[in-house]
């Protein structure tokens, strides 16, 4: 399809454990453009990080395809990178080691080493570079992982709830770090989380998940342009939406704000 850069179609990944099998996705399709944002969003244990592995090539499907570009996806490449939750910095490496990480297993660092300052400079972490990981708040890690991943040039950049850990401040500001390096780079993006306001706030396309057996029950569309206000009138509405689709509107109260 046109426009299209990943396609996945007919999915279904199976676990079997002695006499016990569990699915965890069911037929899942899904076609994302070149460039967009996508949020995976549903209950835990409801597949998204594993439909994550899927599009990473650390997992493979009992059946059906992913295909980024047209070839089938049949294992890890340096076209998608990934983001785990709590960074996976090696601990013995410095921010500009680890960020170079990727490119020494490549075998491409000496014609590459140069941008390693581009991207200590796009994640705001400069005069960090000798730092180790233990000498840098979460936030830092983070982005120093992010920056691992980008620096391999992927076409899509997976991201499994890499803010999920941090405090608000911290996460917010991740959040929009983000965001200006997709409109930089173009780099299409996909994001699993529990926050829907996170979701709202980043996503062209939000992807809503069932309860296992994992399945894609909507994919919302969110039209209003960036910058958007976590406190304007068309994200509450959104966000009052998408929580009464999880049946969270009694539970979760609304924002507050004093004037």
């Amino acid at each position: 399809m046109s426009g299209n850069i990943l396609e996945i179609r007919g999915v279904n990944r199976i676990y079997s454990s002695d006499d016990t099998k569990v699915t965890a996705l069911s037929d899942i399709n899904l076609s994302v453009k070149k460039g967009e944002f996508i949020s995976l969003i549903g209950s835990s244990g409801c597949g998204k990080t594993t439909l994550l592995r899927l599009i990473a090539g650390l997992d493979k499907p009992q059946s059906g395809e992913l295909q980024l570009n047209g070839e089938k996806i049949t294992g890890p490449s340096p076209e998608r990178g990934y983001v785990f939750q709590q960074g996976g910095l090696f601990q013995w490496l410095t921010v500009e080691q680890n960020i170079a990480s990727g490119l020494k297993a490549r075998h491409v660092y000496k014609q590459n080493r140069e941008k390693i300052g581009d991207y200590i400079s796009l994640i705001g972490l400069e005069g960090f570079e000798k730092s180790f990981p233990h000498q840098i708040s979460g936030g830092m890690a983070q982005r120093v992982a992010i920056a691992r991943a980008l620096i391999n040039g992927p076409e899509v950049l997976l991201l499994d709830e890499p803010m999920g850990a941090l405090d608000s401040f911290t996460r917010a500001d991740i959040q929009d770090k983000l965001l200006e390096i997709r409109k930089a780079s173009s780099v299409t993006m996909i994001l699993v989380t529990h926050d829907i306001d996170e979701a709202i706030y980043l996503s062209d396309r939000i992807v809503i998940m069932t309860p296992r057996p994992g399945k894609i029950s909507e994919v919302m569309e969110i039209k209003f342009p960036h910058p958007r206000h976590r406190g304007g009138t068309e994200f509450l509405a959104l966000r009052k939406t998408l929580l009464e689709k999880f049946q969270l509107a009694s539970a979760m109260p609304e924002p507050e704000y004093q004037i």
